[in-house]
């Protein structure tokens, strides 16, 4: 068992994993599939290979040459597809592709760049060209099967499984293909990027480790205050030292919980991330506070944080947030001038931010297979949550009485739905969309009209 917290959700267990991060990563590359199937075809080239040497050993040794030869004309009518399949699917791959590029351009420029990274990890997609790739080496392999000897007396092999397998590949090939097509034209509809978007962000919630409704699933040490509610180095003991980041700048994408718990269990401290998941760090920026001893080694605290060029939804609970109000804003421009979509958008943020009324968001604290906690995390605060939601979206919505209206919507929804001590970000928000209305809005109807609430927007 793994020194690692207990995670509950619904009266489920779940304990973060070493290769959990690595896992994340993989997905938000393009590499990784296609190389992985180029390498199981290639063996499984080699297993067919042999049970077709068996095949034709087997038929000698009894002496049933009429088999053979019948098998040697199966094999040589399928040399044609083959070979046809070989030159056809590389450029298949290229048109394909190359269609499927200037459509993610597309969308990211009238949605938001953020958008792109819906298509790297799709899996569809990953699997649509692993498998065009997978279909064409193995048509070169099975064309370096074929012999030219017709005496079946001499021949070593006959590509017969081989050319079967091709024509497997090239089935699955058409109809992933037709599930490509589908898949990508639902992406390009942006109802389905936003959908997207909110599921990932709200995976991210069921990550942390709290029970459904209560308070966190820490073990011992319940009861210790959060960011917002205290000083968050409260119930840790006191800080004995920093460990400063060491690597390139970048964007801190995630930290690999497990291997810093293991790290401060063996160490007998307490560890404390400093900046919060998003932020971007640079070399000599403290990245972690110690609580109770001294730090661990550097050799120890290896690939225990990931540093990348942008941000992802492993662990970022505010990233979700980021990217609907980057596409509500982008269709506020008036460039896209597209009110609709960023009334889709407000529609998911209040939905995220109505999940997140109730739930605890203090520091999450993970505890060892003992029970003791070993490392706290920050995340944001409920008040930093509702300011990245409308805040940039409030000052470009003015101008457009639909989504003014479905604001309005928005913040009587949820002072409805949150607790009374978290009212207060959300009343002010109200107050300064009230007050941007009344100086930006020159007629006195058009400001009443403007001023009603609306979960439509404008019907």
């Amino acid at each position: 068992m793994s020194d690692t917290t207990i995670t509950q959700r619904r009266g489920k267990v779940r304990r973060p994993r070493m290769l959990s991060p690595l896992r994340e990563h993989l997905r938000d590359t393009f590499w990784f599939a296609p190389t992985a199937a180029m390498v199981l075809v290639w063996l499984v080239w080699m297993l067919a290979a042999a049970l077709d040497g068996v095949i034709v050993e087997s038929l000698q040794d009894s002496g049933d040459y009429d088999a053979l030869k019948d098998l040697m004309s199966i094999a040589d009518d399928a040399k044609t597809v083959v070979t046809t399949i070989s030159s056809a699917m590389m450029t298949f791959i290229g048109v394909v592709f190359s269609i499927s590029l200037v459509a993610v351009q597309m969308a990211a420029g009238q949605q938001s760049p953020r958008v792109v990274r819906l298509f790297v990890r799709s899996r569809i997609t990953k699997a649509t060209f692993a498998v065009f790739l997978a279909t064409f080496l193995l048509s070169l392999l099975v064309l370096t099967s074929f012999e030219s000897e017709q005496d079946p007396l001499l021949v070593t092999t006959v590509p017969f499984l081989e050319s079967l397998l091709t024509l497997a590949l090239v089935g699955l090939s058409l109809l992933l293909f037709v599930m490509y097509v589908n898949s990508t034209l639902r992406m390009l509809r942006v109802g389905h990027v936003i959908d997207r978007v909110t599921a990932e962000a709200f995976r991210v919630v069921a990550r942390m480790p709290y029970v459904e409704g209560g308070a966190p699933a820490l073990g011992p040490g319940d009861g210790h205050p959060g960011p917002g509610d205290g000083h968050p180095e409260e119930g840790l003991g006191p800080e004995t030292g920093r460990v400063a980041y060491r690597g390139r700048a970048g964007v801190l994408r995630d930290v690999n919980i497990a291997r810093l718990v293991h790290a401060a269990r063996r160490q007998g401290v307490v560890l404390r991330v400093l900046p919060r998941i998003g932020d971007f760090v640079v070399p000599g920026t403290p990245l972690l506070a110690v609580h109770g001893g001294a730090a661990p080694s550097p050799r120890a605290l290896g690939r225990c944080v990931s540093v990348g060029v942008e941000r992802t939804f492993h662990q970022d609970l505010g990233f979700g947030l980021r990217v609907l109000a980057d596409i509500a804003l982008r269709a506020l421009s008036p460039a896209v001038n597209d009110p609709t979509t960023a009334v889709q958008a407000l529609d998911r943020i209040v939905q995220f931010l109505a999940a997140l009324g109730r739930r605890p968001l203090v520091e999450l604290r993970y505890t060892d297979r003992g029970g003791a906690v070993r490392l706290a995390q920050p995340v944001p605060h409920w008040d930093q949550l509702v300011d990245l939601a409308f805040t940039e979206i409030r000052t470009c919505a003015t101008g457009s009485p639909q989504v003014v209206r479905r604001m309005f919507a928005a913040f009587d929804d949820l002072l409805t739905l949150v607790p009374e001590e978290r009212r207060a970000p959300l009343l002010r928000h109200r107050e300064l969309l009230l007050q941007s209305v009344e100086h930006t809005v020159p007629t006195a109807a058009d400001r009443t009209f403007a001023q009603q609430p609306d979960r439509q927007g404008i019907g």
